[in-house]
């Protein structure tokens, strides 16, 4: 069993911001002695996000509206009263979708469906350098 691990950082701006990551980890993936095992990706940070969509702007602005309904910015959130920093909506977001992902590796390759991509959602209220950690497992 071959373990690997990578980093990169994508920088965002503030609130919610859709960073398709997919090409970069595909290259990832390809770069790697893995042939067949798992994928998983991590966004080190509470508020910020991994998930999949078809990335496009329909579906963009859906997923924001979405969000806006659900988790409204403009509501009161007990974490504002600890820091005072008017990112409490960031928090309840990120927990909401997630900070990991994780996908299979076939013959070396990415496997994902054909309109899936894997994006970083920066919910955070000013702008970031969000770093996503890699770690592949397989033979």
């Amino acid at each position: 069993m071959t373990v690997e691990d990578v980093r990169f950082v994508v920088e965002t701006k503030s609130e919610l911001d859709i960073k398709n990551i997919t090409e970069k980890v595909k290259k990832i993936v390809q770069k790697n002695d893995i042939q067949e095992g798992t994928v998983t990706l991590f966004v080190a940070g509470s508020t910020a996000a991994i998930t999949t969509i078809e990335y496009e702007s329909g579906l963009i602005h859906d997923i924001s509206e979405a969000l806006d309904r659900l988790f409204p910015k403009d509501i009161h959130y007990k974490h504002h009263e600890k820091w005072h920093d008017g990112n409490g909506h960031s928090h309840i977001r990120a927990s909401f979708i997630g900070q990991s992902f994780t996908a299979p590796i076939t013959d070396g390759e990415l496997e994902l469906g054909t309109w899936q991509q894997i994006i970083l959602c920066d919910m955070d209220v000013k702008s970031r350098s969000r770093e996503v950690i890699v770690k592949m497992i397989g033979e």
